[in-house]
């Protein structure tokens, strides 16, 4: 009863039963955008949804349940779906639409400053000398805290997990001049951002790792299991992953390891970016639920395609093409940085000071040389050298050759020899 053909004949039969009702009992109120929104767009996502999550293609994850990962991805197709219709409206009409989903949106918000006084310890303010450490600590710390653990839980390596971290840091630098809240104190970039919440978050997420894969992974039916708690603690691991996969990236190993790693890492701060730039272009305040949703549907949607790069890029003759959560998460990403540029291309477009062009510069040229020198110059040099050691063991084995000829050469004249030996002897005694 509870097979997969039961599941999909189930929501078919509920979703059948819901539509029914509202066309046969309810009464249609002559609200037009009432009806928009409820019956046109809300209705019909729904709908999709429901097909989705029944039939759609099973990802690389299985808990707590493959439903769970289905309906993420079609809740994905649906954002950039959503994401497209902003990007073919005019400016105004897509602020102006935002109210549709909360009237308290499509006004101009002004920017937080994180900058200004950067004093640690202020004198000037006898009562609380530590007042802008105070200011600092807000929702926000928490947040890095609890996104930097996850994000390790996806990627499952330290070193990509801290380069991100400080590139972050760095384009937080680079581009303070366009996003006010890019403007913090040093004392916020590097030790509460980068030490204590990016890095405690990575700590605690590889502790993590650690123990997934020290864990055993031998699953027993909930029924079979005698006592109660047993069954709570099966129950529990239901939502632990259902086997484990070490992230080995060897970005160094070959040239395509290397520019997806690259390709990785652009993306991910590409989608950091993301985050604060549609704030400001579609006026969305830090604190509304809209932005928390997002980094929700990203923490799901993450996981998943991260796996799916990893096997497409480790091993592309079984997975022959990129998974189908990662295209879209990829696709989304895109999207939401061309809705950036087409919305405010004067914030975009604002010249980034030259100091700061010849830092970033000299860094891609740096990249540029090194994966020349590494995958080119030093490959076709160890070739090379390789080739000429084989040449030398090819001589080698030549000049030994001819030796051996020399001493069954010798062999022959002594055998001569002592064939004349032998005849001058026959000669005497006759």
């Amino acid at each position: 009863f509870f097979s997969p053909m039961a599941h999909t004949l189930t929501v078919l039969f509920i979703l059948t039963c819901a539509l029914v009702y509202v066309t046969l009992l309810e009464e249609t109120p002559h609200d037009t955008a009432y009806n928009t929104k409820r019956y046109g767009i809300v209705a019909s996502i729904l709908v999709f949804l429901c097909f989705g999550v029944t039939q759609a293609k099973d990802g690389p994850f299985t808990r707590p349940h493959p439903a769970y990962w289905r309906f993420w991805l079609c809740v994905s197709v649906v954002y950039e779906l959503f994401l497209i219709f902003i990007l073919f409206q005019t400016v105004h009409d897509g602020r102006q639409f935002m109210k549709y989903i909360d009237p308290k949106l499509g006004v101009p918000l002004p920017e937080r400053d994180y900058g200004g006084n950067c004093l640690i310890y202020d004198p000037g303010h006898p009562a609380d000398p530590f007042h802008n450490i105070w200011d600092k600590m807000d929702g926000f710390v928490p947040a890095h805290f609890l996104g930097w653990y996850i994000k390790t839980l996806m990627i499952r390596d330290w070193w990509m997990c801290m380069i991100i971290s400080v590139m972050f840091e760095f384009l937080e630098y680079s581009l303070e001049h366009q996003l006010p809240n890019f403007s913090e104190c040093w004392w916020d970039h590097w030790i509460m951002d980068v030490l204590v919440c990016n890095g405690l978050g990575i700590y605690c997420g590889m502790k993590t790792l650690g123990w997934l894969s020290m864990k055993p992974y031998q699953w027993q039916g909930l029924w079979n299991i005698p006592t109660y708690k047993g069954k709570i603690k099966r129950i529990a691991f239901q939502f632990t992953p259902y086997s484990w996969v070490k992230f080995e990236w060897r970005p160094a190993s070959n040239l395509r390891r290397w520019l997806a790693v690259l390709g990785i890492i652009f993306m991910f701060l590409l989608a950091e970016l993301n985050t604060f730039y549609l704030k400001f272009v579609l006026w969305m305040p830090p604190e509304h639920y809209l932005v928390l949703l997002r980094l929700i549907f990203f923490v799901n949607v993450g996981g998943v395609a991260m796996r799916e790069i990893y096997d497409f890029m480790d091993d592309p003759k079984f997975y022959k093409k990129l998974g189908q959560q990662a295209w879209i998460v990829a696709t989304i990403t895109v999207t939401e940085f061309l809705i950036v540029v087409k919305y405010d291309p004067n914030t975009i477009m604002l010249p980034i000071p030259f100091f700061i062009t010849q830092c970033w510069t000299l860094g891609i040229v740096l990249i540029f040389f090194w994966t020349l020198w590494r995958f080119f110059v030093r490959d076709i040099t160890l070739r090379y050298k390789e080739t000429c050691r084989r040449r030398q063991e090819g001589s080698s084995e030549q000049d030994r050759v001819p030796g051996h000829a020399d001493g069954s050469n010798l062999a022959t004249s002594g055998r001569s020899k002592l064939n004349g030996s032998m005849d001058t002897v026959r000669h005497r005694k006759s």
